[in-house]
């Protein structure tokens, strides 16, 4: 039976919306996740299909004013840093699919993200990269999961508007039904 992982950085806190600040509980990408879960779990029931998630969690995070966490983030893209993760999955070799789920900082997925990516073999397996942002598109995270993730086959990415997330149902079904997860 086919297995897949949903790794994903979420930021909650102050947001960046189109042009204006604003406090949530959870973030874009988190939102994006959840409706991806109930997607795939529906179609499971029939198909057999799993899936699982990890949240990728720095073990000091970023800020939660959004100016603040932009120049954090900026610094570790700057520096190369490999952010601390709070956990890690024991491994990954069960999955075959890894759906990696970021929001765009700088261009590019979060640090965090890489600290996980270069912490397995992704050799066989197939990533499909989703990246919420407020208009800078997928930037250049599908480039820079090729070099952190050799071996990896890696499928054309989703771009999700941050602040139209919660809409993102149909879009999703979409990628994932092209994708074969649905």
């Amino acid at each position: 039976m086919a297995k897949t992982l949903i790794a994903f950085f979420s930021r909650a806190d102050e947001n960046y919306f189109g042009g204006a600040m604003r406090y949530v509980k959870v973030g874009n990408t988190e939102i994006v996740v959840g409706l991806m879960k109930e997607l795939i779990e529906e179609e499971s029931r029939a198909s057999r299909t799993a899936a699982d998630s990890f949240k990728i969690e720095m073990k000091n995070p970023y800020s939660p004013v959004y100016m603040t966490c932009i120049d954090q983030a900026k610094k570790d893209l700057r520096a190369g840093a490999r952010p601390e993760l709070v956990s890690m999955p024991e491994s990954i070799d069960e999955y075959d699919t890894i759906v990696l789920a970021y929001p765009n900082y700088w261009g590019t997925m979060p640090m965090a993200v890489v600290t996980f990516l270069e912490a397995f073999d992704f050799t066989g397996k197939t990533i499909l990269p989703l990246c919420t942002n407020e208009g800078s598109g997928m930037g250049s995270s599908e480039r820079d999961i090729k070099k952190y993730a050799p071996g990896a086959e890696l499928k054309r990415g989703l771009s999700i508007t941050g602040s139209q997330a919660a809409n993102a149902k149909g879009s999703l079904k979409k990628w994932l039904s092209a994708n074969g997860l649905i």
